[in-house]
């Protein structure tokens, strides 16, 4: 069986894995979930019992959940290093640190923001603290990346891996959360330009849209969310 992403939206951190299972080419299904609505339903525990997304359904029907752990998957498929590099090239290991990076305190960065969007209840004094120490936090973390860059084409030299799909998915949060202008840090506006009009990373962000655009011919096409619950969930 081809391997089945769950991918959120609206804006989740899974639509760069989109990007980077049609960067791999290899077939692959998808299956479309509202972060906000049904995956906070009781069934979704049954394939992700901490309530996120993504979660990957392998090729041998085993639900596989955590960005890294996904990442690490394709990587080790990608036979033809299209996303990736040789494991024990420099490359690979500037890939690694990258994702790392974005994965932990880049991407954590914006949790008190997300935080105040979702209060439950109205507390003025408690949104404005998060969001002060949320915008603060992320303006320091875009600073490190922005120290990180080289200039390159990509993240790693000038070809696309997996750690761009991991940009694409989480460095449009600066503009949702109206944190600060990209003009702040150009060599990161650069790189996010080129990613953002990249084909694959404009295909997945039509797809988060509910648009049906065309792709490389990778994606087999959509799984209703409770078929795959139904099938692979524990």
């Amino acid at each position: 069986m081809e391997p089945i992403l769950v991918y959120g939206y609206p804006s989740g951190t899974s639509m760069g894995l989109v990007a980077a299972l049609e960067w791999l080419g290899q077939p692959y299904r998808l299956s479309r979930v509202d972060m906000l609505g049904e995956m906070r339903e009781p069934p979704y525990k049954r394939i992700n019992q901490r309530v996120e997304t993504p979660v990957l359904i392998t090729d041998k029907g085993r639900p596989l959940t955590e960005t890294m752990a996904i990442a690490a998957y394709l990587e080790a498929r990608d036979t033809e290093r299209r996303i990736s590099f040789d494991p024990l090239s420099p490359e690979a290991d500037r890939m690694h640190q990258l994702m790392g990076f974005l994965n932990t305190g880049f991407t954590g960065a914006f949790g008190p923001l997300w935080v105040a969007l979702e209060l439950p209840e109205p507390d003025p004094d408690f949104e404005a603290a998060l969001r002060r120490f949320g915008r603060e936090r992320v303006i320091e973390r875009h600073d490190r990346l922005e120290e990180m860059l080289d200039g390159s084409s990509w993240l790693v030299g000038d070809k696309h891996s997996l750690a761009d799909g991991l940009l694409a998915g989480v460095a449009r949060w600066l503009e949702y959360h109206e944190v600060a202008d990209i003009s702040r840090w150009p060599k990161l506006r650069a790189l996010r330009q080129r990613v953002e009009s990249d084909p694959a990373v404009v295909f997945a962000t039509a797809l988060e849209d509910g648009a049906t655009p065309a792709g490389s011919g990778a994606l087999k096409g959509h799984l209703p969310l409770a078929e795959v619950i139904a099938r692979y969930g524990v």
